[in-house]
């Protein structure tokens, strides 16, 4: 490539150089002035004198020494990093002297630096000038180039003076004009002449056989050099810059015209021409050898600073004087004239190099040279943009956009899509959007305005990429946005994806109507998902999916929820064809929850059919899952979900009901439910079916253990007029005479007569209701035909009412007439005759028998007793003394009674008759002070005034004793 195309710009800074002291101001245009290096932070020059002269960056002499004393001092060389410094002197009368300093030394006799080895340089006693100068930065090995074409090369420890070996390792016919050094496995020596390129391995595997010819073309003097950071050498021709590696000769770039110097600096290759010439000689090559003519100093050159990676032009400009030599040290590179003129080229920093490029719009070149650099990626991210902005100008608006990508991380989004609004740049914005995404950087807006791009364009296999990518961006958003666009199944996906199990029902139910799949998706999941859904969205199931919601409410609520799973299917035999096969086992990759219970097949064949089990296999593998451990509501919570499903709340309940392990209040709720249910769905219906369900409603509270409120169930069988269930509750609490009253107050003479009789025995206070109720109109009595007798008879009987109570409630309303009670009352009268005249026949032997006790009481007080009884009525053997003889009749032996000391003796004949007596008096005493036994007593007598009068003669009427 030619460098003609390459593009030229200034990124050097130019600025001559002028010493401020006397002495350095003079040295670069001084007659001694013979040779010059850097290194180090210093300036090395060297005289005709073999004096040396160290500069500072300031350019004033800080350090003279006298290196050599015969010759002029013709090649410095610093080895970079260390404080070793080469010289070499040539008087063309003697062979060249080569010296190493320490200028970290001192010696002790001049002051100056130490001179570490000294030595000749052997060119076989030919008297050539030295044309090349390479070593080695350990100093083991320096290269030598004669102008006679022979090449010497110097092995040994120069540093520590401990001898050295030279060698000359070719020679030629030409004059040498370069050697350099390439070290790796092998150390290469590279010789240059005025005709060829040669490699010599001095050291490791090759070492020892000659030259190796690399190319038949030479170059002139100075214009060879090593590229420091790649390791290649570098060559100038006439007619281009050749590179050559380990592989022999790389890369080659055109720039015509005769080549004077070339060095590097960094990356950059230093490139000095002279205008051409028609009378160009090929002893101009040689002139260098012994020196220019005094019009050299006068001709023009030309001085570039290349970088061959990139392939342009960093600094080029017209010199009107010859260049003597170039140099780099303090980060600058130098270049001195022959008339002794230094110039300092200071590059530019990056981001002015950078903004010329913008200039020239040369944004290519500009990221090529920041990744170069090796800029940050916010830097490189800049340029990118401003690439793109550009572009974007020209109307490329494709290419514009890959730069916008590429600057993705650090440009702010807004600045790039507003560029992009156009519905004619719709792809390049969804481009953009993508990347966002990809590299996580979009907003919900951002999400939000790509899927209203897919929507524009309906493109459905780039929304369904997009979401099912896995790119990172803001789910309720993406999900918003398909369900606005009418994408539900892509909606459906991105919430199973993310685990949204609330939204998935939701879009399902909401927006898809798909109610069958939203019940099957909820019962395929644990209860703590499933439960609130399932609540959520239960009246809508129940609409479109009555009897499977039911069932599920049913499953969940009883503790026996499992999840739901598809019927299992055998393995299919082996067939003739594959793709049944194929599509099988794509099928047993599906997640289970996703998979479709139903599966279309193809019509079977007799090598090819579905195995699938029974419907009551499926349900029994099902039942074999043991139900999930949950905590589960109570029924009560699920109530207000069945509003407008009577058949499926009854269905539930009974369900519910039948469940053996539920609460008690659980069960108070579920039966008084139900039984309100029964009860509102019989009072729509007539006749027989109207009498089925209020046989339901009956079964429910029938028996002495039901679970409800009797409160409730009076409530609501009254206001649902329904009498039997508000007898069985009155009959089970107790509440009998409720029962009556109820038919009293209905007028239901039959139900009357009917609770009269069922509960009459149990319950005797009915009779005189009856009796009160029957004579309470002439209708009544009517119906109630010879049971007023009967409960006549009953009161009668039972005493459950004295005669007067019983005339007076008869002539209440004046409804019974006296025949009706003719009989009643003579059979009283009568009765009371004959009870009157038995009380007083007992009265009279109570009065005789009282007035005896009374005078054989006052007879033993009074009178003297006489005992006749002549044996012992405890032993039976005949009295003796002493005798003891109680007033009962009894007489015993005193040795028969037993007596203990002092205490009085009872007649042990009469004694348990007489303890019965004082016990029966004193339990009289006792009860004297039990009122409320006396009042019990009399609560539940019959006769009254029988009671009344036994519990007078205990006492209980008696004044209190005064103490």
């Amino acid at each position: 490539m030619a460098l003609t195309s390459w593009k030229a710009f200034n990124f050097f800074d130019v600025s001559e150089v002028k010493p401020a002291g006397s002495e350095s101001a003079s040295l670069f245009n001084s007659p001694e002035f013979s040779s010059i290096c850097s290194g180090s932070d210093n300036i090395f020059l060297g005289s005709s004198h073999g004096q040396i002269r160290i500069l500072s960056s300031a350019f004033n002499v800080v350090r003279t020494f006298h290196a050599h004393d015969t010759g002029s001092i013709t090649h410095i060389k610093q080895i970079d990093g260390t404080s070793l410094l080469i010289t070499v002197s040539e008087d063309l009368s003697n062979e060249p002297v080569l010296k190493v300093w320490a200028l970290d030394k001192p010696d002790k006799k001049t002051g100056g630096p130490k001179c570490l080895s000294s030595l000749n340089v052997s060119n076989g006693r030919k008297q050539f000038p030295i044309s090349a100068l390479a070593t080695l930065d350990n100093v083991s090995q320096l290269a030598v180039g004669f102008a006679n074409g022979s090449v010497t090369v110097i092995r040994g420890d120069l540093i520590n003076d401990r001898g050295a070996k030279q060698r000359t390792v070719f020679e030629s016919d030409e004059p040498i004009t370069g050697v350099e050094f390439r070290e790796g496995p092998t150390t290469t020596l590279y010789l240059a002449t005025t005709g060829r390129i040669l490699t010599l391995t001095i050291s490791g595997r090759g070492q020892g056989q000659p030259a190796k010819n690399l190319e038949d073309n030479g170059c002139g003097l100075g214009c060879m050099t090593v590229d420091s950071e790649s390791g290649d050498i570098v060559v100038a021709r006439d007619d281009a810059i050749y590179y050559y590696g380990v592989n022999g000769r790389g890369p080659s770039y055109a720039y015509e015209g005769p080549k004077q110097l070339v060095s590097t600096f960094g990356d950059l290759v230093a490139l000095v021409t002279q205008p051409r010439t028609d009378a160009a000689s090929k002893t101009s090559i040689l002139r260098k050898f012994v020196g220019g003519g005094a019009g050299d100093r006068y001709r023009s050159s030309t001085f570039a600073l290349l970088d061959t990676d990139l392939k342009y032009v960093a600094h080029t400009e017209m010199l009107m004087s010859q260049v003597r030599t170039v140099f780099a040290e303090w980060g600058d590179f130098f270049l001195l004239t022959l008339d002794g003129k230094l110039f300092r080229y200071h590059e530019k920093s990056l981001n002015q190099k950078l903004e010329i490029l913008y200039q020239r719009d040369l944004y290519v070149l500009a990221i090529n040279l920041a990744q170069k650099v090796g800029v940050d990626t916010a830097q490189r991210n800049v340029i990118w943009r401003r690439y793109g902005d550009y572009l974007h100008k020209k109307g490329d608006y494709d290419t514009a956009m890959q730069q916008y990508l590429k600057a993705i991380d650090n440009t702010e989004p807004s600045q790039v899509i507003r560029k992009f609004l156009d519905s004619q740049r719709i792809n390049n914005l969804i481009e953009y959007l993508e990347e966002l995404h990809e590299h996580d950087k979009a907003t919900v807006d951002h999400t939000t305005l790509l899927l209203n791009c897919y929507a524009k364009l309906k493109d459905t296999d780039k929304l369904e990429t997009f979401i099912k990518s896995g790119t990172n961006f803001d789910l309720e958003t993406a999900i918003a946005m398909c369900r606005q666009g009418g994408y539900h199944d892509q909606a459906v996906f991105l919430s199973k994806k993310h685990g949204e199990h609330d939204r998935v029902v939701d879009i399902l139910i909401e927006d898809s109507k798909k109610y069958g799949e939203a019940l099957d998706y909820i019962h395929r999941h644990e209860p703590d998902v499933a439960y609130p859904n399932l609540m959520r969205y239960a009246r809508v199931l129940l609409e479109h999916c009555p009897e499977e919601t039911t069932q599920l409410f049913i499953e969940y609520y009883t503790g026996q929820y499992r999840l739901k799973k598809d019927s299992p299917v055998a393995p299919i035999q082996a067939t003739s064809g594959g793709a049944a096969s194929a599509v099988q086992n794509l099928a047993s990759f599906i997640p289970l929850p996703y998979r479709q219970a139903t599966v279309t097949s193809s019509p079977a064949t007799q090598d090819n059919r579905s195995l699938s089990l029974s419907a009551e296999e499926a349900a029994a593998a099902a039942k074999a899952d043991p139900p999930r451990e949950y905590k589960v509501p109570k029924p009560r919570t699920a109530f207000s979900s069945f509003v407008d499903h009577p058949d499926q709340f009854i269905v539930f309940l009974e369900a519910c009901l039948d469940e053996t392990n539920m609460d008690e209040s659980d069960k108070i709720d579920l039966h008084t439910t139900l039984f309100e249910i029964y009860l509102d769905i019989a009072g729509s219906k007539t006749g027989q079916e109207k009498q089925k369900w209020e046989a339901k409603a009956k079964t429910l509270i029938d028996g002495h253990d039901i679970s409800m409120d009797a409160s409730n169930v009076l409530l609501l069988s009254h206001l649902s007029d329904f009498r039997d269930g508000t007898v069985l509750v009155r009959e089970q609490q107790g509440l009998r005479f409720d029962i009556f009253r109820s038919y009293a107050s209905a007028g239901d003479t039959a139900g009357v007569i009917k609770a009269l009789r069922k509960y009459g025995p149990e319950e005797p206070q009915l009779y005189p209701a009856a009796l009160a109720y029957f004579t309470s109109s002439p209708k009544v009595l009517q119906e109630a035909g010879s049971e007023l007798d009967t409960v006549l008879k009953r009161i009668d009987e039972d005493g459950l009412m004295a005669p007067l109570q019983v005339i007076q409630t008869l002539s209440t309303n004046a409804v019974a007439t006296m025949g009706m009670v003719k009989k009643y009352l003579g059979e009283t009268i009568e009765r009371e005759r004959k009870e009157i005249s038995n009380n007083r026949r007992l009265i009279e032997s109570y009065r005789s028998e009282t007035d005896a006790k009374r005078k054989e009481m006052d007879e033993l007080g009074t009178k003297s007793a006489v005992f006749q009884t002549r044996r012992c009525s405890a032993c039976g053997g005949s009295l003796d003394l002493p005798t003891v003889h109680f007033l009962c009749k009894h007489s015993f032996h005193q040795r028969c009674l037993n007596q203990v000391g002092d205490e009085d003796v009872e007649c042990p004949k009469c004694a348990p008759t007489n303890n019965n007596i004082r016990a029966f008096r004193k339990a009289q005493e006792d009860s004297a002070d039990r009122h409320d036994m006396f009042q019990d007593t009399l609560q539940r007598s019959r006769d009254k005034f029988g009671t009344i009068s036994d519990f007078f003669g205990r006492g209980v009427m008696a004044a209190p004793a005064l103490e």
